[in-house]
């Protein structure tokens, strides 16, 4: 463990903790994006009937075409948020300014479907602080939690962020 001096462990870090932000909507989900993600993520195999067959999905238990796990709806933003001036370069970086990704983990309930409004809401959820060979190191975690326009749950992500 760190001391309280060499803390990672900011004031604003403290007050972010279970705090979730503004939901993110992406456009409605079109069977065509649908049918193009499983062409695309199956490549060159013909994806599963169920992500492009009508006929065949509607003898599913889902009833109906339903997305692959991981396609996603905001794949193909018209605006992109800028790139925050401290993580476009590594001039000045200091202790706990760097940073790797320790991985991520998604839990999938609701299958998503062409019609479906997917807003995303993300917050910082956990962190653990150690001492590591690279020094007061800091592991945080972000869940990620989407939800369609019925307010079913789809997905939850949780990232693993690692700075040092």
């Amino acid at each position: 463990m760190t001391t309280e001096s060499e803390t990672l462990v900011t004031q604003d870090l403290i007050e972010r903790k279970g705090k979730f932000s503004e939901p993110k909507v992406a456009p409605p989900i079109a069977l065509s994006d649908i049918r193009k993600w499983a062409i695309a993520v199956y490549w060159p195999d013909e994806p599963p009937p169920m992500y492009w067959d009508e006929d065949y999905a509607k003898t599913t238990r889902h009833g109906s075409i339903i997305a692959p796990l991981d396609f996603n709806p905001f794949a193909w933003p018209v605006h992109r948020e800028p790139v925050p001036a401290a993580r476009a370069s590594a001039d000045g970086a200091g202790i706990g300014t760097r940073g790797m990704n320790g991985g991520q983990t998604e839990e999938y309930f609701e299958p998503m479907r062409a019609g479906d409004v997917i807003s995303t809401t993300t917050g910082l959820t956990e962190w653990v602080e150690r001492t590591t060979r690279l020094g007061p190191t800091l592991f945080t975690t972000t869940e990620t939690r989407w939800t369609n326009q019925n307010c079913e749950l789809v997905k939850v992500r949780k990232s693993i962020g690692i700075r040092y």
